[in-house]
């Protein structure tokens, strides 16, 4: 059997394979697809992409397979590790911060100001896949900047270095860098200006980047000679997807629980009345990593919150050893119910931290609102992604927990004081599930078939088209 398209995505618990075909309009039809258990701790994960490659094959009902074009995506041995240095907290680290987490990234360790000799040694202890370096708007401060880069270029580190700084600094950061032999990508500043955000060069050259010089699993470059295209991180291709679709539906929020992380996408730029009370930009496309809320890897963290009674309605008295034997893929009634569980706490978590916050503020004139972070509250769409929401038939209302039942906008229209509220989707946000599993693989597809992909994203999560 021949299929014009096959895309992979290499996760950190289960390996899929999609496979797609055109039809006479272009338009991408979904054939099928294999899963199977990532085999980093085999020592190549190409195990693992033959497995789903063979069920693949049972599921299509052929013998052999055949393909065009090869696409492929990968969160595997902890995705993209990364570090990000900037001047001001609130400014320029978390314009960098942002970039990183937006382009796929896990971002491991994060400073503001100068580097200290203690910094320096957790750095090196990291040996971060990609190091971020930024500071300051253009024309303004450049000392700490340059002083970063002259310690960082001491190290033995040989990670690639993005700067993406003041502009002013950017020469001689570059000579410094690479007098030291070190890889140095010059990108324009994340804080150009005050208030001001500018990811989307950054985001886009940390996923060269990851491609160019990262192999993050064993047997990764083997899939390097298969593909058509870079390697992207498994989340950057789901935020590829996740900003054309908001283009064309209007603000979401796309919610990916995984074995070892949940990631929180958003699409947005909040509501008109909560802009009006906001003390610092947030970018329009925004993603989190909650490295510590896994249902797998990350299980027992979770565990910790979840009211044990819940466990025991349905049949698990001894939570850790029902954990020490379940699979990274659910098997019985069970064990969905148990990831359920975990989903609906893991789901919840992570969207109050990606959230902001509204807050109250004492100041001359009295008591006042004022907002921080992402507002969530002109969300439309929240989109459900990954095995624990697709597998499950209750996944929409795992998802229900995460909507706020006060309508923040009203209260602030009748000028009110709000006491501190946590910035979430209403009650009126439709939610919806990726029920096909397809957007990893059509992040993948979208840079070179925008249209095809945006059609069948909607037909996955059930829009019309």
């Amino acid at each position: 059997m021949k299929v014009d398209i096959l895309v992979a995505e290499i996760g950190s618990t289960t390996t899929k394979v999609n496979a797609f075909n055109f039809d006479n309009d272009n338009s991408l039809i979904y054939l099928g697809r294999g899963e199977a258990v990532t085999t980093v701790e085999n020592g190549d994960v190409i195990i693992g992409l033959e497995k789903a490659i063979s069920q693949l094959k049972k599921n299509l009902n052929t013998k052999n397979l055949f393909w065009s074009d090869f696409y492929a995506s990968s969160s595997a041995a902890g995705g993209l590790r990364m570090s990000v240095h900037g001047l001001v907290k609130e400014m320029t680290v978390k314009a960098a911060n942002e970039a990183a987490l937006g382009a796929g990234a896990v971002v491991r360790m994060v400073t503001a100001g100068m580097l200290s000799e203690f910094d320096l040694d957790s750095l090196i202890k990291l040996n971060p896949n990609i190091i971020i370096l930024s500071g300051g708007v253009d024309y303004g401060e450049k000392k700490t900047v340059i002083n970063n880069a002259k310690l960082i270029s001491e190290t033995s580190l040989s990670s690639p270095i993005v700067y993406a700084g003041n502009i002013a600094a950017a020469d001689e950061v570059k000579q410094i860098l690479k007098n030291a032999n070190k890889k140095v990508y010059i990108v324009d500043n994340v804080y150009p200006n005050i208030d001001e955000l500018n990811v989307e060069p950054a985001r886009e050259i940390i996923q060269k980047v990851f491609e160019e010089h990262i192999v993050k699993a064993p047997g990764m470059e083997k899939i390097r000679d298969m593909v058509n295209q870079a390697i992207l991180p498994t989340p950057g291709a789901v935020m590829k997807i996740s900003t054309l679709l908001a283009n064309e539906i209007g603000d979401l929020v796309v919610i990916d629980i995984g074995g070892a992380t949940t990631d929180v996408h958003s699409i947005t730029d909040g509501s008109p009345s909560i802009q009006q009370i906001t003390i610092s930009p947030e970018p329009h496309s925004k993603r989190t990593v909650e490295g510590d809320l896994g249902v797998f890897y990350n299980a027992e963290n979770v565990i910790k919150v979840v009211d044990r009674k819940l466990f025991n309605k349905i049949g698990i008295d001894d939570v850790d050893i029902f954990k020490s034997k379940i699979k990274q893929i659910p098997q019985t009634k069970k064990e969905e119910k148990y990831y359920e569980i975990l989903g609906k706490v893991a789901a919840k978590k992570a969207v109050e931290r990606h959230a902001g916050q509204i807050k109250e503020l004492f100041g001359p004139t009295g008591r006042k609102n004022i907002a921080k972070g992402t507002d969530l509250t002109a969300i439309k769409y929240i989109i459900g992604t990954g095995g624990v929401l697709v597998r499950n038939p209750r996944g929409k209302k795992i998802l229900e927990s995460i909507k706020s039942d006060i309508n923040v906008n009203e209260i602030l229209t009748e000028a009110k004081i709000l006491p501190s509220q946590i910035l979430l989707p209403s009650k009126d946000a439709k939610i919806l599930i990726d029920n096909l599993y397809l957007f990893s693989s059509l992040g993948c597809l979208c840079e070179k078939y925008s249209e095809a992909s945006i059609k069948l994203a909607k037909q996955s999560i059930g829009l019309k088209t």
